[in-house]
């Protein structure tokens, strides 16, 4: 009997030792730059012929990223980014009744949620790691701003061969500074997203023109980029 009521206390002193470092690791990351992700060691440790060289990751402030290229994303990507609290419900019900059809099969995440498991989480697909993923996405996005979600989001994501980040991205594929990315340029970044190691910016394949050319439309729909304040209401 005191042995289950050890191992049940030692059960309960770790999860709730996890759950204050994962809301510690949040806040902290609420300002610190993330220095490294765990793709980029898994990628590193793989040594892929694509990536033999490790990683470049040049973090940056958000205020020196294009806005195209925040918006390029946002179009490409999620583009209800500015309205949900991490997860698109109507995205999530119409993938589901996609694959449920037997299609091919869609995701339906959000910006939050590549955030949280590209900061927090492992790549590889599980039940497990889908339930930390939500929890995480839901910690971000009650702590973070709409904007430093952002900021994370493009400092942090592959955007190439070993490539993590806008300001890496843009000077790997254009040779410039991110702040410095152009509408199409920014687009051609946004559009290889779905899989980086596959695509290329530049030179474009006619798949990536073509999406680069969507992306672009979509942008001048959006609209100006306003990102909410932390007491506005979201739909």
């Amino acid at each position: 009997m005191k042995f289950i009521k050890r191992f049940f206390r030692f059960i309960f002193k770790t999860l709730f030792g996890l759950f204050v470092f994962s809301v510690v690791i949040v806040v902290v990351f609420k300002w610190a730059p993330v220095p490294i992700t765990p793709l980029m060691v898994i990628r590193n440790i793989q040594k892929t012929e694509t990536n033999k060289k490790g990683w470049e990751h040049n973090w940056i402030p958000i205020e020196d990223m294009s806005t195209n290229v925040q918006l390029a994303v946002i179009c490409s990507e999620d583009q209800n980014f500015l309205k949900h609290h991490g997860f698109d419900i109507k995205a999530i019900e119409k993938a589901y009744e996609n694959n449920k059809k037997g299609k091919k099969i869609k995701g339906a995440s959000t910006i939050s949620q590549q955030t949280a498991k590209n900061v927090f989480l492992w790549s590889n697909r599980s039940w497990l790691r889908k339930g930390l993923e939500t929890y995480f996405t839901f910690l971000i996005e009650l702590i973070w701003s709409k904007e430093r979600i952002m900021e994370v989001y493009l400092n942090s994501i592959e955007m190439g061969p070993g490539i993590y980040g806008v300001e890496a991205a843009s000077q790997y594929w254009f040779k410039k500074s991110a702040s410095k990315l152009s509408k199409y340029e920014a687009a051609a970044i946004a559009s290889i997203l779905p899989n980086p190691l596959r695509y290329k910016a530049n030179p474009a394949t006619s798949y990536i023109e073509g999406r680069k050319s969507w992306v672009v439309k979509q942008m001048r729909y959006f609209g100006p980029l306003n990102y909410p304040k932390r007491d506005d209401n979201y739909e």
